[in-house]
C-alpha cells in the first residue's frame, strides 16, 4: 500500500507547486530510491491531463562519468538536453541520494569543467523560469543517506521532511498560502529599500539592492520553502562574512567558510577544511566570485542544520547568500555555472539593517 504521506506530497507538488495544466510537457527527475514519489507524481500529472515522462539517475553514474570521461566528453552538451530545456513546461526534481559523499574524491577541476560546460543549459532554465514559461520545483524524498547526514533515524527524518513541507497539516496548501501572505508584507517592505547591512559574529557586510526585486518563496520552486531573496547589485558587496555551518556543495563539505568582498568581488576566501575545493569552484568562471543571491530564511518549522541546502537555507532565523548564478526575475545580471548557497545563523546576536534602520534582530523580523 502506498504511503498516504507520499500521495499527499505528490498532489501538492503537481497541483500547487507546478500548477500543472492540460497538455503540459512534464518532466520528473529523480533517483531510483525516489520511486514511490516518482510514481505518484507521474500518476497525478496524468490525472491533470499533462504529458509526463521520467528520467531516473542510477547510483554510480555521476561518479563513473566524472572519473572516466575524457575532456571532450566533460565539455559535451547533448543536443537532446538543449531541446528538452527549451520545450519542457514543468520539471519536478526529486532528491534521494543513496550516498551523499559519492563525489568526495572526484578532482574538483573536472567537476568545474563539466559544470561550466552546462552553464548555457542553466541560463536557459533560469531565463525561461523568470519569463513564466517553465514551472519547476525541487524536493526531497526521505531516505537513509540523508537521515544519516542529519543525525536522525529514517522515521525521524520522514517526520522532519513532512513537517517542513507542512504535510503534517490537514490542508498543506492553505498553510503555504498563509506563509505567502506574511512573506508578501516583508517583500513589500524590502522592495522599497536600497541597502542591506548584515552584522553578526565575524560578519559585517553591505549590499546595494536598489532597483532589485525581492521574491516571495512560498513553496512554488522549492518544497519545502520559506525565504525571501533578491539578487544584489553585482559590484556592491562590501565587507566580510563567516558562515555558521559547513558549506555543502554536491556532497562536498567546506568547513568554517570566511569570505571578504570588495566592489562586489570575492577577494579573499578562508576555510578550516576544503579550501582547495572552494577555490576550484569560485575560479570556474568570472561570475562565480560575485553574489547572485541574498536571502533570509523564514521557515521557523525548520530549526536544525541537516547538511541539505534545500532545508538549511530555509531555517527561520538565518540568512544565506549564493556565489554565482542569479535568478533573472530579481533583476540581477550575474551569470555563472556555479550557484552555491551558504548559511549564516543570526539567532544569537545577528542583525540586519535596511537603509540604516534595524528591522531584523536575533532571527526575528521587527517589522
Amino acid at each position: 500500500m502506498t504511503d498516504p504521506g507520499v500521495v499527499k506530497m505528490a498532489k501538492v507538488l503537481v497541483n500547487y507547486c507546478c500548477d500543472t495544466k492540460k497538455g503540459d510537457l512534464f518532466l520528473v527527475n529523480g533517483t531510483e530510491l525516489a520511486k514511490p514519489l516518482i510514481v505518484e507524481v507521474y500518476k497525478e500529472a496524468l490525472r491533470k491531463g499533462a504529458h509526463p515522462y521520467v528520467k531516473v539517475l542510477f547510483d554510480g553514474l555521476r561518479e563513473a562519468f566524472l572519473k572516466e570521461a575524457k575532456e571532450f566528453q566533460l565539455k559535451f552538451v547533448s543536443p537532446l538536453t538543449k531541446y528538452e530545456i527549451k520545450n519542457v513546461d514543468c520539471v519536478v526534481g526529486i532528491m534521494a541520494p543513496s550516498n551523499t559523499k559519492e563525489l568526495s574524491n572526484i578532482d574538483p577541476k573536472r567537476q568545474a569543467l563539466q559544470q561550466k560546460a552546462q552553464s548555457k543549459i542553466q541560463e536557459t532554465f533560469l531565463r525561461r523560469a523568470a519569463e513564466g514559461k517553465l514551472r519547476w520545483v525541487g524536493t526531497m524524498f526521505p531516505n537513509h543517506a540523508s537521515a544519516q547526514d542529519a543525525n536522525m533515524s529514517l522515521s525521524e527524518y520522514e517526520d522532519f521532511v513532512y513537517k517542513g513541507c507542512f504535510l503534517d497539516k490537514k490542508d498543506p496548501v492553505a498553510e503555504w498560502r498563509k506563509l505567502s501572505k506574511w512573506q508578501a508584507k516583508i517583500v513589500r517592505f524590502l522592495n522599497r529599500k536600497k541597502e542591506i547591512h548584515i552584522v553578526a559574529k565575524d560578519t559585517d557586510i553591505k549590499f546595494d539592492v536598489a532597483g532589485r526585486k525581492w521574491i516571495n518563496c512560498d513553496g512554488k520552486n522549492n518544497f519545502p520553502d520559506g525565504e525571501v531573496f533578491t539578487g544584489p547589485v553585482e559590484d556592491s558587496a562590501e565587507g566580510h562574512i563567516r558562515f555558521s555551518y559547513p558549506a555543502v556543495y554536491r556532497g562536498r563539505e567546506v568547513e568554517d567558510v570566511y569570505l571578504e568582498f570588495e566592489k562586489g568581488k570575492l577577494v579573499k576566501a578562508k576555510a578550516a577544511r576544503g579550501l582547495e575545493f572552494l577555490n576550484s569552484m569560485i575560479n570556474m568562471d568570472k561570475g562565480a566570485r560575485y553574489v547572485g543571491e541574498l536571502a533570509i530564511g523564514t521557515n521557523y518549522g525548520i530549526k536544525k542544520f541537516t547538511k541539505n541546502i534545500l532545508f538549511d537555507e530555509k531555517i527561520g532565523g538565518t540568512c544565506h547568500m549564493a556565489l554565482g548564478a542569479a535568478y533573472p526575475e530579481t533583476g540581477s545580471k550575474n551569470i555563472s555555472a556555479l550557484h552555491w548557497d551558504m548559511v549564516c545563523d543570526l539567532r544569537k546576536g545577528g542583525k540586519i539593517y535596511a537603509d540604516g534602520k534595524l528591522f531584523y534582530r536575533n532571527g526575528k523580523f521587527l517589522i
